[in-house]
């Protein structure tokens, strides 16, 4: 019947200590600093760990899981090894039937107001390109550049000689060679 922590934070600049010192009375814990979207070992290290009658505990869902899909695999993964899930933040306990409801309530939740930012982010994306802005990497190379590139390729000058004196790699070199 142990309590197993787990903490994350997105990136190396954000600090963990606030969320440690909220899982101080946890038997283990388990932190990282890594994106939810990416893979995330020592989560994985944590629900291999827990077993029958444990109690996993974070701070807030979104430390978690990454989307509503992902809460429910870690839950079923839980309720399968007979572990309850704790939220602090949310004062969620998976140990009854009101703390589960509260549970499913909020990620779903959590999942809608994801699904919102992202039409946002869409709205904002679809407005910017209407009024010309142009998203992604600038070409490398003018288009007089990639001419030459072409021409020199045809009388037989190496990819590799092509990449040092254009300063490319050999992908960008074939990329431009491709493009007509």
């Amino acid at each position: 019947m142990a309590r197993i922590g787990y903490a994350r934070v997105s990136s190396v600049g954000q600090s963990l200590e606030v969320q440690l010192a909220k899982l101080k009375d946890c038997d283990k814990i388990y932190q990282e600093q890594r994106s939810a979207t990416g893979k995330r070992p020592r989560l994985v290290a944590c629900l291999e760990y827990v077993r029958e009658g444990d109690t996993l505990v974070v701070t807030r869902l979104d430390r978690l899981a990454r989307s509503t899909l992902h809460l429910c695999q870690i839950a079923d993964e839980l309720r399968r090894k007979e572990v309850h899930l704790q939220v602090l933040d949310q004062q969620i306990d998976t140990s009854d039937a009101t703390g589960r409801l509260l549970f499913h309530m909020l990620g779903a939740i959590a999942q809608f107001e994801t699904e919102l930012r992202a039409e946002r982010q869409l709205d904002g994306i679809h407005l910017a390109k209407a009024r010309g802005v142009t998203f992604g990497r600038s070409k490398q190379l003018s288009p007089a550049q990639v001419a030459e590139l072409r021409q020199r390729r045809q009388q037989g000058v190496l990819i590799r000689t092509l990449m040092q004196e254009y300063r490319i790699s050999k992908a960008t070199v074939y990329r431009y060679l491709k493009v007509e």
